[in-house]
């Protein structure tokens, strides 16, 4: 995929959790969850940032724009690697695009 359908992509696509997914920090583990029916997922550092964003609201380049302000990074990389990781949590049902 070249960066212009990554720039097309990230900006009609407004990722949200469907219904009974839910992002939860367990008190007793110290460690935050992405939680789904049958699906639990661990995510890491970076992966949280990016679920901390998802919220039915902000398209995928304004979290990219976030994310890449935040960490001063290039924004059309942090783009395809969001679509990336989100594309993998969508096939699993983790994730609405």
């Amino acid at each position: 995929m070249n960066a212009d359908a990554t720039q097309i992509d990230s900006a009609a696509i407004v990722p949200a959790l469907p219904r009974g997914v839910r992002l939860r920090f367990d008190e007793s583990r110290q460690q935050w969850f992405l939680l789904g029916p049958e699906r639990v997922f661990e995510p890491d550092e970076i992966a949280l940032e990016i679920l901390k964003r998802v919220d039915g609201a902000r398209s995928v380049e304004a979290i990219a724009q976030e994310l890449a302000t935040a960490f001063e990074a290039d924004r059309d990389e942090i783009a395809g690697d969001i679509m990336a990781f989100l594309r993998g949590l969508a096939d699993q049902r983790m994730v609405d695009l």
